[in-house]
């Protein structure tokens, strides 16, 4: 069933009144406007997203999405395809950075296999889907048929109405799947209109002699799919990955459902692209966890008028980098619930 009305149902529009009630308690703490900086920018954001004047970040969701990508064939990664089996194994058994750092955070987390190349057999606690053995190569084809598009877009949309379920505060999507810089690459150019060598880098560890090829495939990609550029939805489906899209339906879902978005480093940032161009309200529903080391990342941000919150060179994916970025969100909500104002602390206001 090839069901992609969903994605223009309407988004959930922020609570302007809640966000008001936060400014005003803002201006009552006992420190000088402004002195905590993008923190006070964080807490009014989350309070009009949450509906309340003094929001909270504790019931954090993270979804990670794997899938393989045909364009692998081409040379474009350091890694073997079947790192990405290997590393849903991983995930299941508890030894991949985003699990330690998901129970550092006290987050649930859940791991979604939409197709790899390799089979991982089943896995407790992996959700299976299972759309083919990864794409096919967008050098030669395009990535999905319409079919495994709205299956992996709903599949996102499905995870972010179990985060909705649980009464989840803030959806940090992650994905895992070889070359899938690649496909990011090949989307941000195309919605972008971006030549290939300002978005390609060098994902798991590519050389220089690494990153120009994977530039020269971005390049043949985008002329054999240059007629059907126009639409961000068949961008997708030609360019995209099963993760990528999976990541864009979760973040459209979450903006119709109000969950907040922790948009996490270089791929989950071409998947915020491809969402915020299919539905352009989904903006307001995300804030983006740090710039990654991947060069290209920042013109990602730039389109999006994105301010990260960190910039520690993280390139792992897996959505490592919104977990990290985690206790920052949480800061910003005790500073703004728990300070005293100046007329509580008796404190005399300025001048």
């Amino acid at each position: 069933m090839n069901d992609f009305s969903w994605l223009q149902q309407k988004i959930k529009a922020l609570h302007e009144d809640s966000r008001s009630q936060a400014v005003t308690r803002q201006l009552q703490l006992t420190k000088p406007p402004g002195a905590l900086g993008q923190l006070e920018g964080l807490a009014l954001q989350l309070a009009a997203m949450q509906g309340v004047a003094r929001p909270q970040v504790e019931k954090i969701w993270v979804a990670v999405f794997a899938g393989d990508h045909g364009v692998a064939a081409e040379g474009v990664s350091a890694f073997p395809q079947a790192v990405t089996a290997e590393m849903v194994k991983n995930f299941a058994r508890g030894g991949a950075a985003i699990c330690v750092a998901a129970r550092a955070i006290s987050a649930q987390l859940e791991i979604i296999n939409l197709g790899t190349a390799f089979d991982t057999g089943e896995l407790s606690g992996v959700l299976q889907y299972k759309l083919g053995k990864g794409t096919a190569n967008f050098a030669e084809a395009a990535a999905m048929t319409t079919e495994q598009l709205a299956s992996a877009l709903q599949a996102g949309r499905d995870s972010a109405q179990r985060a909705h379920t649980q009464g989840t505060q803030v959806f940090i999507g992650g994905e895992m799947g070889i070359a899938n810089t690649t496909s990011a690459a090949a989307l941000a150019c195309a919605l972008l209109q971006l030549a290939p060598q300002q978005l390609a880098g060098p994902g798991t560890g590519l050389d220089a002699a690494g990153v120009a090829h994977k530039a020269q495939v971005v390049a043949r990609a985008l002329s054999l799919h240059a007629a059907h550029l126009s639409d961000p939805l068949e961008v997708l489906r030609r360019l995209g990955g099963f993760e990528i899209a999976a990541l864009t339906g979760a973040f459209i879902a979450c903006a119709q459902r109000g969950i907040p978005v922790l948009v996490d480093g270089y791929i989950t940032t071409a998947a915020a692209l491809s969402a915020v161009r299919i539905q352009p309200d989904v903006a307001n529903w995300l804030m983006y966890a740090h710039r990654s080391g991947e060069p290209g990342h920042i013109l990602m941000l730039d389109a999006l008028r994105a301010e990260p919150l960190l910039q520690l060179g993280m390139r792992l994916g897996e959505g490592s980098g919104a977990a990290v970025a985690v206790p920052l969100l949480r800061m910003a909500c005790a500073l703004h619930n728990e300070m005293a104002t100046f007329a509580e602390a008796s404190v005399s206001e300025k001048i």
